[in-house]
């Protein structure tokens, strides 16, 4: 082919590229606000970070008053959680998720479209997993009950909750959490019409098998050359999507295939101990640079590609008091004093703007 035909390919798929933007046809950016540092900015401060950056969606861990004061009027949509310390209470009594909902969720109703009810709760080491659904229930309860039914309520669960998940079309759920925790959570899901929130990391997984997974592949490189599930033959451009569909698997395999993902956390560090190979400032950029591209430009994955991804960034800042190794503390797109860790686009305007010079 000669550079004349190179170069004219080129110029379609740049201007395919800007319709999908103009069209809306990619799914969505959030982005998640955690905050176990102790030099953050005020909560009025980081909605207004997040407008200046065209976020309009976010989720934090807790349901704190200052930080849901400060998003009440914003425009930035919010998902609050219930945490796990808190999931005993709210299976034992709807009395107790009444009074959360009315002191929580009430005053600040215009301002969350979604409750997170705990946290990745099966690798918990309180063993909170039983009471799990029946706090789901409890608090879908009791937001009927004061008629909020526009909130959705899911809750995040984190990839080891498969027993596989290579190749995607063989993902299944462990084995205990089947009957347990899954098909009543899908269960709960498909009946209130939400969608499951899943924790995704590629990080972790190539970290942990650096000799057989290729960077490119694992931080959705452009040129990766992809994977080819043996059992369907459809090809796996990320890792990324190959996990999301092992997950779609998994449902299936347990006759959920009607429940829609989102994304409620992924994210890469920019820093990391000597052990946490690819943790870098540029792997860190490019993961998440290539992610939101794909997000705001693609459609779903191979299993389900009609499906567009709704994907919440970790995190918001660097958070200096968060426990464990070096990489912990280093997952934000913002140091604390608001300046970028490193530049890339979150908004399909800001991709419009990067490739406006192209056309």
């Amino acid at each position: 082919m000669d550079f004349f035909n190179l170069f004219s390919l080129f110029i379609l798929s740049v201007s395919q590229f800007h319709q999908v933007l103009a069209d809306g046809g990619g799914g969505s950016i959030g982005i998640n606000y955690g905050r176990i540092a102790d030099n953050l900015p005020p909560p009025p401060q980081v909605v207004q970070l997040l407008k200046q950056q065209g976020i309009i969606r976010a989720k934090i861990y807790d349901t704190d008053s200052s930080v849901l004061s400060a998003f009440a009027s914003s425009g930035v949509r919010i998902t609050v959680a219930l945490p796990n310390e808190q999931l005993a209470a709210a299976a034992a009594s709807t009395a107790f998720t009444d009074s959360w909902v009315q002191s929580n969720i009430l005053p600040n109703r215009a301002a969350i479209e979604a409750i997170a009810v705990g946290n990745e709760v099966f690798v918990d080491p309180s063993n909170v997993t039983e009471f799990l659904v029946p706090a789901m229930e409890n608090v879908y309860n009791s937001l009927v009950k004061y008629g909020v039914v526009s909130i959705k309520v899911s809750s995040p669960i984190a990839l080891t909750a498969l027993q596989t998940s290579y190749p995607p079309s063989a993902g299944n759920f462990k084995e205990e959490l089947i009957e347990t925790a899954m098909k009543p959570m899908l269960s709960f899901l498909r009946r209130t019409n939400s969608s499951l929130m899943v924790n995704a990391y590629p990080f972790f997984a190539y970290t942990q098998n650096v000799n057989t997974i290729d960077l490119n592949y694992a931080l959705l490189g452009s040129n990766s050359t992809g994977v080819t599930d043996p059992n369907n033959r459809l090809v796996y451009k990320s890792l990324f999507e190959a996990q999301i569909d092992a997950v779609h698997t998994a449902m299936a395999a347990v006759n959920f295939n009607d429940i829609n993902i989102i994304v409620s956390e992924t994210g890469w560090p920019s820093q990391g101990d000597a052990n946490e190979v690819g943790a870098s400032l540029s792997n860190a950029a490019a993961y998440n640079g290539n992610l939101v591209r794909r997000i705001l430009t693609g459609g779903g994955t191979p299993l389900r590609p009609g499906a567009p991804l709704n994907v919440y960034l970790f995190a918001l800042f660097n958070e200096n008091q968060k426990p464990g190794p070096t990489s912990e503390r280093n997952y934000g797109l913002f140091y604390p004093n608001e300046q970028k860790v490193y530049d890339i686009p979150l908004t399909a305007e800001q991709l419009r703007s990067t490739t406006a010079g192209i056309n």
